[in-house]
């Protein structure tokens, strides 16, 4: 397993639960390794789309489902593993060098993403070869 792979992790969000209705709370550290700067959700997604589909070069993610479900492939360069997140109390802790692709939408799913650093074009592997580059350079070092 790659090093990426070994790093990414579900996360467990707190959940209150009473008579009125369950609220989950996402506060930064020590539930997440990085106090948030961006949220930002993705919803509406056409049938068969995917969504991501990069890399990030330093910044981190966490991403939940909430509401319905899809699937997300991370891969680290050297192994790829898919989950299916379909709960809002629980997400995806991906790290940076971690290329994810997020397909396989349920309909009405929302997709909730917290990152580590506002939006960045420059912050961002768009192209699979270009990631691979940076990641056996890494390897490297």
């Amino acid at each position: 397993m790659g090093e990426a792979l070994k790093r990414y992790r579900m996360v467990d969000i707190p959940r209150i639960a009473d008579a009125r209705g369950t609220l989950s709370v996402v506060e930064g550290k020590p539930l997440l390794p990085f106090d948030p700067r961006r949220f930002f959700y993705i919803y509406d997604v056409a049938p068969g789309a995917e969504r991501g589909c990069h890399a990030l070069r330093f910044d981190e993610e966490m991403i939940v489902a909430i509401a319905g479900s899809f699937t997300i492939r991370v891969d680290d360069g050297e192994s790829v593993q898919e989950m299916v997140l379909d709960r809002p109390d629980r997400g995806l802790y991906v790290p940076p060098l971690t290329w994810h692709v997020l397909h396989g939408f349920s309909p009405g799913a929302v997709c909730a993403v917290f990152a580590s650093a506002p939006y960045n074009p420059d912050g961002y592997f768009r192209v699979y070869e270009e990631f691979l580059e940076a990641v056996r350079e890494r390897d490297a070092r």
